[in-house]
């Protein structure tokens, strides 16, 4: 709908508010700057109304949360913001969770976390068969608001959709596409909403991911766990952990909202939209399994090599280019990028960076100097790196198994190689 109304500016607003506290001593002026309050409130708001439409007393305000799907960006689950007007004959479903292959390097604002996310809107009859084909859940959670409340939360969401307003600068556990809608609801509800967050259970923002992830995605969860540092080990507040869908609507349906001097649960009524099929899952190679089999194999061909007698660090420079590239990447996640919650990884300890290009200064004819103070040092981080085996959920035990048994090779092995430079 075309706008009617010319917009009144922010200091158009404060100018005249300025002229009417000057002059409101008084009783006629006191009068006039109260009528004068009344007309701007309702001339803003039939502003806002007359540029965005509105609602009829039927339409109807949903929380809609669909279930976890296979890819990763998907995981977690989704939260969309539902607005239903059959009178008007609106269908607008609000997902912050939207972002373009188009953008200008793509890749690399990705990785450094300066992607921008938009606000979307579509109807939910099309956006729901998508959902279905995934075999992900759809809830819907009518939400108990009056009719202001609605206008109010359809004007918000409308103007956060404005070309101009729809970016944002997304960050995974603070600003996502479900923080965004409790907000939303938060600035059209005021304080006539009472809402908790979610209370249910008290965990990091790491053991959070753990939940969704650990059993069901192994390799995403530890590629997470490897990434993401100390900052994902804060607890995360009630408000906070409403950044995961299932927590949020969890939290709508503890809120409360007062209309008409009457406390009423947030949440009028709930229905499922879609049931997905539950998954039969088969056998799967998880870190935990790989890795100890690996460890296993090391043990027994380090074994081999100390019984033999033999001097050869082929694997050695294969394993430790690996370690070296890791921590190089950890590196990188910590300094050259914006996530938030990369910094402060300690795997760096293990994940010793410097190993690449170092590994190849070392052969079976030929030895540094200093390459002995270096496997001295990288054994006091590995003993460092045993405090942080609960990030991985253990599966760091068999690496730093693996690395520990091929320093004790590489360092009984020095002897046996003639020493330059």
């Amino acid at each position: 709908m075309k706008r009617r109304n010319p917009p009144i500016t922010m200091t158009t607003r404060i100018n005249m508010i300025k002229y009417l506290k000057l002059n409101s001593h008084h009783p006629i002026q006191r009068i006039l700057t109260s009528t004068f309050f009344a007309l701007l409130f309702l001339i803003i708001t039939q502003t806002a109304n007359a540029q965005f439409g509105t609602l009829s007393p039927q339409a109807k305000v949903s929380l809609v949360t669909v279930g976890p799907g296979q890819e990763l960006y998907s995981g977690f689950g989704h939260s969309v913001l539902w607005i239903y007007d059959p009178i008007a004959g609106l269908d607008n479903a609000y997902s912050y969770g939207s972002f373009s292959f188009q953008t200008g390097n793509f890749y690399v604002k990705f990785l450094r976390g300066t992607l921008p996310y938009t606000i979307s809107v579509a109807p939910l009859t099309l956006e729901a068969p998508y959902w279905q084909a995934e075999n992900r859940f759809i809830k819907e959670q009518v939400l108990n608001l009056s009719p202001s409340q609605k206008q109010k939360l359809y004007n918000y969401l409308e103007t956060n959709h404005l070309p101009q307003n729809r970016e944002y600068q997304y960050k995974f556990f603070y600003d996502n596409c479900s923080t965004r809608l409790s907000d939303a609801l938060k600035a059209a509800a005021g304080d006539s909403l009472t809402f908790p967050g979610y209370t249910k259970d008290t965990l990091s923002f790491r053991q959070w991911i753990d939940k969704y992830a650990y059993k069901q995605k192994p390799w995403s969860d530890f590629g997470m766990d490897l990434a993401i540092g100390a900052p994902s080990d804060e607890i995360a507040t009630p408000a906070q952990a409403t950044f995961l869908p299932d927590n949020l609507s969890s939290a709508f349906a503890d809120s409360r909202i007062k209309i008409n001097g009457q406390t009423l649960p947030l949440v009028a009524e709930t229905r499922d939209l879609f049931v997905a099929t539950p998954a039969e899952k088969g056998f799967e190679v998880t870190p935990m399994i790989f890795f100890w089999a690996l460890a296993a194999l090391v043990l027994a061909y380090t074994f081999y090599q100390s019984k033999k007698e033999t001097v050869n660090f082929t694997f050695d420079k294969i394993l430790f280019t690996i370690v070296g590239l890791v921590g190089w990447l950890i590196l990188l996640l910590w300094f050259g990028t914006n996530h938030g919650v990369t910094t402060w990884n300690y795997d760096i300890l293990w994940a010793f960076p410097f190993w690449l290009p170092l590994i190849w200064f070392i052969s079976k004819d030929k030895k540094p100097a200093w390459f002995q103070f270096v496997l001295i040092f990288y054994a006091i981080l590995l003993m460092a790196s045993t405090a942080n085996l609960v990030k991985h959920n253990f599966v760091v035990i068999p690496i730093l198994l693996i690395l520990i048994t091929r320093v004790y090779y590489i360092n009984n092995s020095l002897s046996k190689i003639p020493q330059k430079g």
